[in-house]
């Protein structure tokens, strides 16, 4: 299948803008869009055929040790108490990951990402570390001292490697990587100082996120600016807040779908949920802000239908590759109504990772018949074959 194929027919080319250079390249369709007028509620989704992961028992006994590294999370890390309260939970996330670790038999502890961190992995030799460590002193671009750490001590560990790191925690460099495999994302602006004015060839409506942070942080209720004035106003309010450069993408009416990939060892498997939301947060548009988080009812899954289904997974196979992922990721994808065209608007390469049911990924698999404690033996078991 060709990408003309995969993405539909190409309306126009808009413009891609770095700070206050006004460099133009190609970028991403811009399209009209409508509003999202898809309010019905749902049941739960109905399970579909059940997906086989495979966990190897005989494998996971050659595991002595494995470790699960968590983030360590103080407030005054962190700029707001949004950002740290996105962060907080990694603790007890880590220590739910380490029970059921020690359900499947293997031996296991906790440990801390702190600055002792490569003296105790040295200490205790584990076999395994799964990592879980998303912050160092509150800055996601410090994350990827802990598998530098880990390869420095040639000790195998979950998720991403640092590059995919570097990649999945700077969104600039995402997107612009999207746009050089061929997979659609909003058209978008990268702005490094307040007071830079918006191009106001990107279309509106528009939203405007953090280039570095995950978790919606800075994602409000009232992210969507349907004039370029009021998102010069949240982009210069964003950078003097968090000291942060952002993104100001335009806002694709439609669909939000959830998509999954898990790389078993044998092959990267995709899993989709689309959202369907309660209602609309600022009254015009269907979208996940940071208040949704406290809302166990903002929205709820239902399974994507073909073909758009098939068209989101080979998409999504080639970005988990091209933006050097590993084991599993999560990205979100807007899809226009008008076109059918995805847009792949963000990636975590090491998503939030855990068995609590309110976590994406694992909701999303457990609507495929995936439960969390079987990614678990099946993600150790693929390291678990490799030790002698």
């Amino acid at each position: 299948m060709s990408i003309k194929d995969l993405l539909g027919r190409i309306k126009k080319k808009p413009v891609v803008v770095e700070t206050s250079t006004a460099e133009k390249t190609e970028a991403t369709p811009e399209i009209k869009v409508e509003e999202n007028v898809a309010t019905e509620t749902t049941k739960p989704p109905k399970l579909r055929k059940k997906t086989k992961v495979k966990v190897d028992r005989a494998a996971l006994k050659n595991l002595n040790l494995v470790i699960v590294a968590y983030s360590h999370v103080e407030r005054e890390f962190f700029p707001t108490k949004d950002s740290y309260e996105a962060e907080v939970e990694v603790e007890e996330r880590a220590a739910e990951v380490m029970e059921r670790i020690k359900a499947l038999g293997v031996p296991v502890k906790l440990l801390t990402g702190d600055q002792y961190f490569l003296t105790n992995l040295l200490v205790d030799k584990p076999d395994v570390v799964v990592n879980l460590v998303d912050t160092l002193r509150g800055k996601d671009k410090l994350q990827t001292s802990v598998p530098a750490a880990l390869e420095l001590s040639n000790v195998m560990y979950t998720g991403s490697g640092m590059e995919g790191l570097v990649i999945g925690n700077n969104r600039n460099l995402t997107k612009r990587l999207l746009i050089a495999y061929g997979i659609p994302t909003p058209a978008f602006q990268f702005i490094r100082r307040a007071g830079t004015a918006v191009n106001e060839d990107l279309g509106l409506p528009l939203i405007v996120k953090l280039n570095e942070s995950g978790g919606s942080v800075g994602i409000d209720n009232k992210a969507v600016k349907e004039t370029v004035k009021d998102a010069q106003r949240k982009i210069n309010n964003m950078i003097t807040t968090y000291k942060l450069p952002v993104i100001v993408e335009q806002f694709i009416d439609g669909p939000e779908v959830t998509v999954v990939v898990f790389d078993d060892g044998t092959r990267k498997r995709v899993y989709q949920g689309q959202k369907v939301f309660k209602r609309k947060p600022d009254g015009k548009h269907f979208f996940t802000s940071f208040e949704s988080y406290d809302d166990a009812r903002a929205y709820t899954y239902k399974h994507v239908e073909e073909p758009l289904a098939t068209k989101i997974s080979q998409l999504a196979v080639r970005a988990f590759t091209g933006l050097q992922h590993k084991d599993y990721a999560k990205f979100d994808v807007r899809v226009d109504e008008e076109t059918n065209i995805p847009y792949f608007t963000d990636s975590n390469p090491n998503t939030a990772f855990g068995p609590d049911m309110g976590l994406p990924m694992t909701e999303v698999l457990a609507m495929h018949g995936v439960s969390f404690d079987e990614v678990l033996g099946s993600l150790l078991s693929k390291y678990a074959r490799q030790l002698k």
